[in-house]
């Protein structure tokens, strides 16, 4: 069923950010709040429901979708959330090893299925042993990773970069939970959002220990933000388009139902830490992947267009790679003070 509370976010040269209720084919601006953020601490302050709190704000302008989502207007698409004050107060993380195609591509990555499981094959059990537990209980915890403060993120139709310093970048397209911790501490979840976690699946490939750096890239997440969205099943589709053409396709499925983690207990083992719920903090997490084009042996070119579609979850999310060459990005210069 196709939820109806679906927010953009959206900028103007001229006017400046604003949200905007998706009501097919407009975007219907929202009055007196100009981020999901913002949007979002009101209703915490005031705890008040979210969805009433749109709906009471809706205003009579309106602007044309489609224009928008081709990036054919003078209003152009921000990432569906995002921290409207600063990046470094939004934190952008993720789970891994939670979908069954997940565990076996890792598997392939650093063994072989005929031989003994590796340590994320193991993991992966230990989620489907000890990852759903009964309410009140404290699961098996999760893989965990850290992809970077909310400059990492990117709109629909913004393009994702391979650094000068990778091996490669690819798609990871996941579901992504959208969150906001109140004034005294306490995490508030917003909805869900598509997105593409981008990452680097050859130098992960080269060392499982090198997961941690492999992480640290842009990703994208959009257009929309689902308000009013479940999270117990999903499926879709994720395509690469090459000058024009499709390379590859892949069904995909997400949500509790498609993994070894129910989503309290990946919540409860995020926000566990205390320093993941400093008040006004932003985060940005994503669940884990259910399939991507690397594990097909698929090496994505410059210009390549990734197409993420989550049934349910609006429009789909679409991003081209941009491969940065080496010569042409000078590195970091570092001097003694």
């Amino acid at each position: 069923m196709e939820n109806q509370i679906r927010l953009v976010q959206v900028i103007h040269s001229s006017h400046g950010r604003r949200i905007a209720l998706v009501q097919e084919p407009e975007l219907v601006f929202l009055a007196g709040y100009n981020s999901v953020y913002e949007l979002a601490l009101s209703a915490s302050d005031n705890r008040q429901n979210l969805k009433k709190l749109i709906l009471e704000s809706l205003s009579n302008e309106s602007i044309d979708y489609s224009s928008v989502y081709h990036g054919e207007g003078d209003w152009k698409l921000l990432p569906s959330f995002d921290h409207p004050d600063s990046p470094f107060y939004c934190m952008v993380s993720g789970t891994g090893l939670t979908h069954h195609n997940s565990a076996l591509n890792r598997q392939m990555m650093h063994g072989d299925l005929e031989e003994k499981p590796t340590d994320s094959l193991l993991m992966y059990e230990m989620g489907v042993k000890g990852g759903s537990p009964a309410p009140g209980d404290t699961g098996v915890q999760p893989e965990w990773f850290y992809k970077g403060n909310g400059s990492v993120l990117r709109a629909h139709g913004q393009t994702l970069s391979v650094p000068y310093y990778a091996n490669d970048g690819g798609e990871e397209p996941e579901i992504v939970g959208l969150y906001i911790i109140d004034r005294a501490g306490k995490p508030w979840r917003i909805g869900f959002s598509t997105g593409n976690e981008f990452s680097d699946h050859v130098m992960e490939k080269t060392n499982y220990l090198y997961l941690a750096p492999s992480k640290i890239r842009e990703c994208s997440i959009g257009p929309e933000a689902v308000i009013d969205a479940d999270f117990e099943s999903y499926s879709g589709d994720v395509s690469i388009i090459r000058d024009g053409e499709s390379i590859w396709r892949s069904t995909i499925n997400s949500g509790q139902k498609n993994m070894c983690h129910n989503l309290a207990n990946l919540e409860f083992h995020h926000f566990k830490y205390d320093s993941h719920r400093i008040p006004l903090q932003a985060h940005v997490h994503f669940f884990g992947a259910d399939a991507f084009s690397f594990g097909n042996k698929i090496k994505l070119e410059n210009g390549d267009r990734m197409s993420i579609n989550w049934n349910g979850l609006g429009r789909a999310l679409q991003n081209s790679v941009k491969i940065i060459n080496p010569d042409k990005q000078d590195p970091p210069e570092i001097s003694a003070l």
